[in-house]
């Protein structure tokens, strides 16, 4: 009998001597889409992180050991000096970009964070998540424009699937806001960057992320039954849509919204 495929092991290496920058890689999705992305044949990328020195290393040596050259690079994205400071050393240290993914965001669920009343942590995600995210983003825009590949250059969003259609309360408030202004600026920016630059946004539904993890049996069943899947979906299965949409080979790909939920179960009614 054939032995079953591990997929960690066969993977194409379409990234081949690319480069790529992930910000916020120190920990979760940021850290899974590092390691996809070096599994599929980057040859150097940035691991983005804010103070998590730890993270990011981990981060570094799983990279390290798929054949990537990691290089660590730390900034406060809600400081736009830092953000600009940021831009100009990814490019003084991999010279070109041939993927930027834009996944770092404010984590106000756990941690001293989550303490914040609604203000505070929405008035800490504009800043971090939409203000510094847009600023970044057009401070690197403008240079991928400047580059010369055979193949346009990739810049990926994440956004939420709920952010077009609403979650109620505190969280689906302050996570649908901020995605949806997102998700705009991206479409916007593939509109004024193509055919230069290829800009898509992947919208995760429920993943199993550090929350997620210590959800209670509500969050838990609403999470398993709003996806046809039935399940979580994982950090990684979030890699594998970044890698999709970011793959120099899908070169007529951009301005799309790819959802990341295992399909939404219209028959479920949450109560």
């Amino acid at each position: 009998m054939d032995e079953p495929i591990n997929e960690d092991q066969v993977v194409d290496l379409q990234f081949q001597g690319t480069h790529a920058v992930v910000t916020g890689a120190s920990s979760g999705i940021g850290r899974s889409i590092a390691i996809d992305l070096s599994r599929r044949g980057v040859k150097r990328i940035v691991i983005h992180y804010r103070h998590n020195v730890a993270g990011a290393q981990q981060t570094a040596e799983s990279c390290r050991e798929l054949g990537t050259e990691p290089i660590l690079l730390s900034a406060d994205l809600a400081d736009l000096e830092a953000a600009e400071s940021f831009a100009d050393r990814c490019y003084h240290d991999l010279g070109a970009i041939h993927s930027w993914i834009n996944n770092a965001g404010a984590d106000v669920l756990t941690g001293e964070l989550s303490e914040l009343d609604f203000s505070a942590k929405l008035q800490h995600l504009m800043q971090v998540d939409v203000i510094g995210t847009i600023y970044l983003a057009r401070q690197v825009a403008e240079r991928m424009t400047q580059q010369t590949f055979a193949k346009p250059p990739s810049m990926t969003f994440i956004g939420w699937d709920q952010s077009a259609s609403g979650m109620e309360g505190d969280a689906g408030q302050m996570f649908g806001s901020v995605k949806a202004a997102v998700t705009a600026f991206a479409l916007s920016l593939a509109q004024t960057l193509a055919p230069q630059v290829r800009v898509n946004v992947v919208a995760p539904g429920w993943i199993q992320t550090s929350w997620g993890q210590a959800a209670s049996a509500y969050w838990d069943g609403r999470a398993r039954n709003q996806s046809l899947m039935n399940r979580w979906g994982t950090p990684e299965d979030v890699a594998r849509a970044i890698a999709f949409v970011s793959d120099p080979e899908n070169s007529f790909f951009s301005g799309q919204v790819v959802q990341v939920n295992g399909g939404w179960n219209r028959n479920y009614i949450h109560r």
